[in-house]
């Protein structure tokens, strides 16, 4: 079982040894002067024409930065603990409920 696992591998080998030698030109059928390879990319005359043709939007007025770090867990702890809302029944209200509005 194992001499006929060797020789199944190395009949492929050979084969595929063939196949490549056939597929593969030789040093003579390259032209010098021919360019067979593909082209890369695209001319430079397109160069930019998503950016020129992308409409030009204003920027943004700069708000206010949330804070960082330690200033924001103190605001978080203010909210959660310290300002506490309550809603109907005395229950916590959501930071995205409406509940304090509908009044």
């Amino acid at each position: 079982n194992h001499r006929t696992k060797s020789k199944t591998n190395s009949n492929q080998q050979q084969r595929h040894d063939e196949q490549r030698q056939a597929t593969t030109p030789t040093a003579s059928t390259f032209n010098s002067n021919t360019n067979k390879m593909g082209k890369v990319h695209g001319s430079l005359a397109r160069a930019g024409k998503v950016k020129g043709q992308t409409p030009k939007v204003e920027a943004q007025e700069d708000k206010k930065k949330m804070p960082r770090g330690r200033a924001k867990k103190r605001l978080q702890y203010n909210r959660r603990y310290v300002n506490v809302v309550t809603g109907l029944g005395g229950k916590r209200v959501g930071p995205n409920s409406n509940a304090d509005k509908v009044a």
